[in-house]
Parts: structure tokens; sequence; C-alpha cells
């Protein structure tokens, strides 16, 4: 090795001098779950080697010599992937210095990129952790604009690297939010995408530095940001709701063909199933919203994930935001199950239930069989729970990414420990002196 590869090299160690390193394990005698949407096995085995799942499933032999995990009464699945979240933007939000979660005063919009402002330290990320979730997309709420930015992919390990892919979407916001954002209705917020892809196309099409036209409205960083949309190299992700502005986003597709579009709300989607699975349109929503909260969501059901999904719908539970914590994954996934057995509902099978919360949002994220799936060469994101992960009752005892045995302590968990077991006599710690 070189002079200059040594200094490289010890730089780097210098950099990252607690760096962990996968681990080679075994999980024998579980209850597997694979997180493709097939039935959970029984009395399964996970083998992952150098961050990487090398078998899961039954009859699966466990190399000599690795680590072995007993998994009796336990299941084990891979980590939750949850889609549309706010993790690491924010850490108290009422306090406006530690929120970078939008940026309403911002000339930018579109090219707006959360990823520098992520925080791997934030309690969010390390309570999601403990709740078993190891991927997760993030975005920015809107401020000023229907364009809220650029979302990122990340993971949820306790170390400083956590951004997978940044720039992995677009986010604008129609139906009522998006009509208040561009002067108070639907049409102006129409007008103010196709606008703005118009501009990005325009502006594509220049040579490298040329000016724009005079009547330009967008920034030229927004314009360029907007351009991977255009070319279907970065998802549009687009927040409605009612059947009609459903209708109205599909319909972008006759101007802009390459859009790679992806829905997130949807709570009138059962409406129009058939037409976002004919579009072959994914969608992102919340799985039991039966309540009219706005006029775009008159109907409303608890029903829209499994209708949708029976039309042939890819649906992925998600829209994490703030009270709202990607830790209720499973149990929202659970309740989903519990409504497939309800007279007249339409729920989810157990194992279309998980791949909601797995599989299903990796594969919209880009991730498709290399992430929230137990299959070989996928990331080495395993959970073991004390029970089945979809009841309420169970929790994560064990925690891996990429290999890695994550901690499961949290301000949460710190608290508890100190105070459960005080007399009720003696006063917090805090009056110590």
């Amino acid at each position: 090795m070189s002079r200059c590869a040594l200094i490289a090299a010890a730089l780097a160690a210098c950099a990252f001098p607690f760096a962990a390193q996968a681990q080679d394990i075994a999980i024998t005698n579980a209850t597997v779950a694979t997180g493709d949407g097939g039935a959970p096995i029984e009395h399964g085995t996970v083998v992952v080697r150098g961050g990487k799942v090398v078998a899961a499933g039954a009859g699966v032999a466990v190399p000599a010599g690795i680590q072995t995990v007993d998994g009796t009464g336990k299941w084990v699945t891979p980590g939750l992937f949850t889609a549309m979240t706010d993790l690491g933007l924010w850490d108290v939000g009422a306090v406006s210095e530690s929120n970078d979660t939008e940026a309403d005063e911002s000339p930018f919009n579109a090219a707006l990129d959360v990823a520098p402002a992520l925080n791997p330290s934030s309690q969010h990320i390390a309570i999601s952790r403990a709740g078993g979730v190891t991927r997760a997309t993030v975005a920015a709420f809107n401020g000023n604009s229907i364009f809220a930015g650029q979302g990122a992919v990340i993971d949820l390990a306790d170390d400083a690297a956590m951004v997978m892919k940044p720039r992995a979407f677009q986010f604008v916001e129609l139906g009522e939010a998006g009509a208040k954002l561009a002067g108070g209705s639907r049409v102006a917020a129409h007008v103010a995408l196709r606008n703005a892809l118009r501009e990005a196309k325009e502006l594509a099409a220049l040579p490298a530095g040329a000016a724009r036209q005079s009547d330009a409205m967008l920034t030229r960083p927004d314009a360029m940001a907007l351009a991977r949309v255009l070319d279907g190299s970065e998802p549009l992700y687009v927040g409605v709701e009612r059947a009609a502005d459903i209708r109205a986003v599909l319909a972008l597709r006759s101007e802009f063909p390459k859009l790679k579009l992806v829905l997130v709300g949807a709570a009138e989607g059962w409406l129009v199933a058939s037409e976002i699975a004919a579009a072959h349109v994914p969608v992102i929503t919340m799985p039991l919203r039966d309540l009219p909260a706005q006029f775009e969501m008159l109907a409303a059901t608890q029903s829209n994930v499994g209708r949708m999904a029976k039309a042939g719908v890819k649906v992925a539970i998600g829209m994490f935001t703030g009270g709202n914590q990607p830790r209720y994954a499973s149990q929202q996934a659970g309740n989903l199950v519990a409504l497939a057995r309800l007279p007249g509902a339409a729920g989810l099978t157990w194992g279309e239930a998980f791949a909601a919360i797995s599989s299903v949002p990796a594969e919209i994220s880009g991730f498709g069989g290399k992430a929230g799936v137990l299959a070989p060469g996928a990331v080495g994101d395993v959970v073991l729970w004390d029970g089945d992960p979809l009841e309420l009752s169970s929790a994560p005892v064990e925690v891996w990414i990429d290999g890695v045995e994550q901690p499961l302590e949290n301000h949460q968990t710190r608290l508890r420990d100190r105070y459960k077991d005080l007399d009720k006599s003696v006063l917090p710690k805090a009056y110590d002196w």
C-alpha cells in the first residue's frame, strides 16, 4: 500500500473510530415473516452474513461457526420501512430553532433538499428504531409553495451515515391544501404545477448557463430540480385526497408522459381504484381514516386500503408525521388484519398487511428486493419480536441494521427506568442537591 493510501486509511479510521462491524448471525426456531406478502413461516431460520440476508425460511441450514440466536417463541421480520415521515427534521415542534420541517420564508421550493438538515441524533430516530423501524423516507412540509422540495431515503442505524439516497423524490401538494397555497383554488394549483414543469422542460433544453425567458417564475435551482421529475429519474409524490383530484393527477401524464407518480393520501382512492391500478401508480396512505375531516374526504372509509389492494393498487401505509409516529406502523397494519374479519369491510391478510409496512414502501422508494424483505441479497435489517409484530402487546427485543445490532435505549426508556422503582414519597432526581 502506498504512503498516500496509508494516510487516507488512517484519516478514515480517525473520522469513524467506533464504526460497528456487521455480524454474522443465524436466528433459529422462530416464526419468520419474510415481508414479501406471504404467510408467516413456523420454525424458520434467518441467516445474515456480511451485512446481507443469505437465507430465510424453513429448512435453512445454519453455517458452521456462526453466532446463533434461539428464537423459540419469538418472531423474526425484516425491519419496518416507513413512508413519508418527518424523522430527523425536528426535535421539539414548538421550538422553531430545532424544527426544519418547513421553510415558509424561503425564496426556493422545489430545490429544497432535506438531506443536509437531517439529524441522526434525534430522539425520534432512536424511538422509532426501538419500535422496529430500520428504513424510512423523509419529506418536508409545504411552506409557501405547492412544492415542498426533495425528500430522502434514510436508515435508522446508530451512526452518522443515515442518508441512503438524497433527492429521492419531489413532493407537491394539490387538493385543498394545494389550492390554498396557490392562491385559493385548485385551478390555480394546477396552473402553478404545469407552469413549473414547463419551465423545467425549457431550462433542460437550453445550453448550460444560457439565459431563460424573461417571464420565468421559478428560480433557476427550482427549475433544475424539477427537470429530474420530468425525465422520470425522480418520482413525483402528489398529495391529493378526493377522487376527482386523483383523476386530475393521473391525467398529467397526457402532457408529461415520463412522470413517475406516487399518490399520497388518496382518502377517496377506493372510488377510482381501477383507474389508479390501470395507471400503475402506487399509493401511500394512512389506513384507518373514516371521518370526513375535510370536504375532499367525504367518502373516507377504513376499507380504503383493502378495496384499493383488491383492485390491484400497490398500497403502502405511511404519512407518519407529528403525533402519528413511525413506530405505530405495526399497530395500524394489524388493524387492517382485524378489519378483514368484519362483515362488509375490506382489510388485508396478515402477509399483505406486513408487506404494506415493509416490502411495499421499499419498492415504491426504489429499493424493491433490497430492503423491507428477508431475501437473499437484501440488507441485513432484522427485527426479533417477543410475539406477533402486528399485535399491540408485542415489541422488538433485538434489532439489526445492515447486520449490526442496534441499541434500543432512548429518552423514553431512560425516563421509564429512572422512575419506575421510586417510592411515591421520593422526589424526582432533579430535586437532589
